[in-house]
């Protein structure tokens, strides 16, 4: 058990290192696309150079979860937020497509230092009981994060230009590096655990933990559909003009950061497997319903209450991995939650825009709200002989 004085004077610099690495990661969102097609990028470049990210992210996530269980936390989160502020100048000296997928692969393997590790580090601190608490305010750093990237990323690039905007992305994250350098506490491998991290292969015997995974996965695949194909349904099919498709985007992310806050609280008091299942449960409701909006304001309450039933689900499902975590490694159990993350990210918008090219955009939303009903299911068979429902 750690003190409250040391989690109040941790947390708010693992905040900040989350928080820094998802703005990093939102920054590039509006720039990338516009950056790569000056450079001559095909539609398949700038695929890769988007799904770069998310690749070499899933593949050494594990690696360093793993690691960060048998010799601390504080090196990943400083090297990952070093190579964050590096990044940036590789985007600004790159001078062709190829480079830009090499920085982003490297990009992900930064990534992988940090997030999963920084929730990992949370997941040490959390007192027994306030799991839903700790990692609700981790998730609200998340979404803050990857909130105000685009929105900042834009106006940069507006007002300023694009080097300024990756300058920015670079000093946010070294300022987040010199700061944890300096603040951040490392956590004896005494206090991390008991007894050592077990294999992969005994974590998958833990129904659990397959049914976090199945759950960070389907409803991950809906919500990466949801955002790729959005902004196309609301311009050709409603008409939106780019500012209110915006707005649409940013109240989802920032909203989702706000609740995610009390959100978690309520997992620490109800049933957090009932709370899993009731956030998929409505983010199939609003995936399904998308298609039948006619107007902004539709899509807008559509938008609040998908960021809802994910927050609902969200901060339950991350303390039941703190719970797994505190069994077969923290870093470790938080590592695989992050790689059904970053699949979901991968192939969600990739097999939606499959489907979509062989039938209609409205398929995308409707796939999404099918593996949201899928994501429950699967959770509630495989965590049902471990975690009651109510």
């Amino acid at each position: 058990m750690f003190p409250v004085r040391m989690i109040k004077r941790v947390f708010p610099i693992l905040a900040l290192s989350i928080f820094s690495s998802m703005l990093g990661a939102g920054i590039v969102i509006p720039l990338l696309p516009l950056y790569a097609e000056s450079m001559g990028a095909s539609g398949i470049w700038l695929g890769a150079i988007f799904a770069g990210f998310s690749i070499s992210r899933t593949i050494v996530t594990p690696i360093f979860g793993r690691l960060s269980d048998r010799s601390g936390r504080k090196p990943f989160i400083c090297i990952g937020l070093f190579f964050y502020a590096l990044i940036s100048l590789g985007f600004i000296w790159a001078d062709s497509v190829s480079q830009l997928v090499l920085i982003r692969l490297v990009h992900g393997v930064a990534g992988g230092m940090i997030l999963p590790i920084a929730q990992a580090y949370v997941g040490d601190i959390s007192p027994e009981g306030e799991e839903g608490k700790w990692m609700g305010y981790s998730n609200a750093a998340f979404f803050s994060g990857f909130g105000f990237g685009p929105l900042m990323g834009g106006v940069l690039t507006e007002h300023l230009g694009m080097d300024i905007a990756f300058f920015t992305m670079g000093g946010l994250n070294l300022l987040a590096f010199f700061i944890a350098v300096c603040f951040l506490p490392e956590i004896s491998r005494q206090k991390l655990s008991a007894s050592p991290p077990l294999s992969f292969k005994e974590m998958s015997q833990s129904g659990t933990m397959v049914g976090l995974f199945s759950f960070r996965l389907a409803l991950t695949f809906g919500r990466a559909s949801f955002f790729t194909f959005l902004p196309v349904f609301a311009a050709t099919g409603l008409g939106l003009r780019p500012n209110l498709i915006g707005v649409l985007l940013a109240v989802y992310l920032l909203l989702s950061s706000l609740l995610g806050i009390p959100a978690g609280r309520i997992a620490d008091r109800f049933s957090r497997r009932f709370l899993v299942v009731l956030g998929c449960l409505i983010s199939f409701v609003y995936l399904a319903l998308v298609p039948l909006a006619h107007d902004f304001w539709q899509l807008l309450a559509l938008c609040v209450l998908g960021s809802l039933g994910g927050s609902i689900a969200l901060p339950a499902a991350s303390a039941l991995t703190v719970e797994e975590g505190r069994k077969y490694g923290m870093g470790s159990a938080i590592a695989v939650f992050t790689v059904a993350l970053s699949i979901g990210m991968a192939v969600g918008p990739i097999l939606s825009g499959a489907i979509v090219d062989f039938t209609t955009i409205n398929s995308a939303f409707y796939l999404g709200a099918v593996m949201a009903l899928v994501g429950a299911g699967l959770f509630v068979w495989f965590t049902r002989s471990k975690i009651a429902l109510c």
